[in-house]
């Protein structure tokens, strides 16, 4: 039996995909949990019309992210900072930190599209990773400077 999952199942196959299944397993499992639902030539037009709604938005987002980046690329952030002794920072310059700066320069994005590997823990000149879009990063350069 075909069938058109709804929800990504362990095993089986993601969301929106048409699998084939027994039917014992589809009417027993899959139609009481809602996962899943026949394929009927309606089902299968839908099924095609939200992946091409899909790609027309996820290629809407890339073009977004494509401008981010433009932006990014141009701009140095400056972060001052409490040092111990030479160039040790007290504490740590975080994402959120970063995200604060980069808010502060007109560019909204979230702390956890930054990939900081670390924490930054001493004075310098970085790159930052911004990942805005699955298949676009952006880099950042970032100035950590004594306050």
């Amino acid at each position: 039996m075909e069938v058109i999952l709804k929800k990504d199942v362990a095993s089986i196959g993601k969301a929106g995909t048409l699998v084939k299944v027994k039917e014992g397993f589809a009417r027993n499992f899959l139609f009481p949990q809602h996962l899943a639902e026949i394929a009927t030539p309606a089902a299968l037009k839908k099924l095609e019309q939200d992946r091409v709604l899909k790609l027309a938005l996820s290629e809407k987002l890339k073009q977004e992210a494509i401008g981010v980046k433009e932006r990014l690329a141009g701009l140095s952030l400056t972060i001052s900072a409490l040092t111990q002794s030479e160039e040790k920072l007290y504490g740590s310059i975080q994402a959120q930190e970063i995200a604060t700066a980069l808010a502060a320069e007109g560019v909204a994005i979230e702390k956890s599209a930054i990939e900081l590997v670390e924490p930054i823990k001493s004075l310098g000149i970085y790159e930052i990773p911004v990942k805005l879009h699955p298949e676009v990063t952006a880099k950042v350069k970032l100035w950590v400077v004594k306050k």
